[in-house]
């Protein structure tokens, strides 16, 4: 957390720096991030804040997908549209609500009113009361 707080302090610095002090430290980032290409393994692990820092950027600025270097544009648009569905899948959970009423009680209920027609919701609660099932007024 504490490197995600500088990361978005030190963006802001760079905000208000001039082009011309920004251009030596690029040139020395790049640099590193070929030596680091060269001899680092292929296989590289990320953790869910960086994972998660790559993402932002590419949200706030899509074209930094041009300037991706240890990270192909794909990997970066991929964790972004998982964390898409992983958000939505969370969101679409099942939250409780009313339970669910038992088939048999619930093909009694349709039998009763078609059977009679002038019997209203009451009638029916009342009926399904007297036969010792418990059911709220509202579910006959």
């Amino acid at each position: 957390m504490r490197d995600l707080v500088r990361l978005i302090v030190w963006m802001v610095v760079d905000l208000i720096r001039s082009p011309a002090t920004l251009e030596p430290e690029l040139l020395t980032l790049r640099q590193q991030i070929n030596v680091l290409r060269r001899t680092a393994p292929k296989k590289q692990s990320f953790s869910v804040i960086d994972r998660l820092v790559f993402v932002c950027l590419y949200r706030l600025f899509p074209k930094v997908c041009d300037a991706l270097a240890i990270v192909k544009p794909d990997t970066i648009v991929r964790w972004h549209r998982a964390g898409f569905r992983s958000y939505w899948r969370w969101k679409s959970r099942p939250r409780g609500g009313r339970p669910t009423m038992p088939l048999e009680i619930r093909q009694l209920i349709r039998e009763m009113s078609i059977a009679n027609p002038l019997w209203g919701a009451p009638r029916i609660h009342g009926e399904l009361l007297k036969l010792g099932i418990d059911i709220g007024p509202r579910r006959a």
